[in-house]
């Protein structure tokens, strides 16, 4: 095994966990503590995880931009939950804007029984997985390959996005709080997400429960653009009362 993707498993475990013990790891991938304790320093220089006696536990930052491959293992059910509430939303003959979410990649299962729709997306994986289906058409951005994410960004794919009116948008976002709106981890990213709501008719936000009341580093929308939140599990009073001054649907 490549040190990269011993490094990767270390991270999902710890996304999964919360925390990794360097004797436990040593004994599993058959390599020296000194060899863990290494990929343990890169991952916190990196600012993926933090070191503690004996081990490392997850950094929770809002503001580090997991990798895409670690991001689709993590709260797979609950993603793949939100998805199915979204598809409901969408019927056949749709032009959809989609993200690079993985909760937007579960969302193009969720309909694959929807028939001639369009899909216009920044994400490269969705592209390498769409469904083969004669009467569906998927649109690319273009723009500036970003390999932790398998997206496209920058000024071409925000061109690209800006010139299509679409029926729904679907994003994501690394935190929801009432006062901050919804942010996003970097310019890149915020920038195509201010694109995909201002191209739709009606905005969708896809975000899982442990994303609300909190605040990442760029934002990207106010909630002036926000018709339906989805999320996986009821996030209180107060939110519902939030969404239902501003006239958001949501769902859970």
């Amino acid at each position: 095994m490549l040190p990269i993707e011993r490094r990767n498993e270390i991270l999902s475990k710890l996304m999964l966990d919360g925390r990794v013990i360097v004797s436990d790891l040593s004994t599993l991938y058959d390599v020296t503590e000194e060899t863990i304790r290494r990929d343990l320093d890169k991952l916190e220089k990196e600012g993926l995880a933090k070191k503690t006696y004996g081990g490392a536990v997850r950094n929770d930052n809002l503001n580090v931009d997991l990798p895409y491959t670690i991001r689709k293992q993590t709260n797979v059910d609950g993603k793949k939950y939100i998805a199915e509430l979204i598809g409901k939303f969408i019927g056949d003959g749709e032009n959809i804007l989609l993200d690079s979410s993985t909760t937007a990649l579960y969302t193009i299962k969720s309909i694959y029984n929807r028939s001639n729709m369009t899909i216009i997306t920044n994400s490269i994986e969705m592209l390498m997985d769409a469904p083969l289906k004669s009467d569906w058409n998927f649109i690319s951005t273009g723009g500036n390959f970003s390999q932790t994410s398998l997206s496209l960004t920058g000024s071409r794919a925000e061109d690209v996005i800006s010139s299509y009116n679409a029926d729904r948008a679907i994003i994501s976002c690394k935190g929801i709080d009432m006062a901050n709106g919804l942010t996003d981890t970097n310019d890149s990213n915020s920038n195509i997400k201010r694109a995909f709501v201002k191209s739709a008719r009606t905005v969708i936000v896809g975000v899982d429960s442990t994303k609300f009341d909190r605040t990442s580093f760029v934002r990207f929308s106010d909630f002036s653009d926000i018709d339906v939140v989805v999320t996986d599990k009821d996030p209180g009073d107060e939110w519902k009362k939030f969404f239902d001054k501003r006239n958001i649907e949501l769902y859970y």
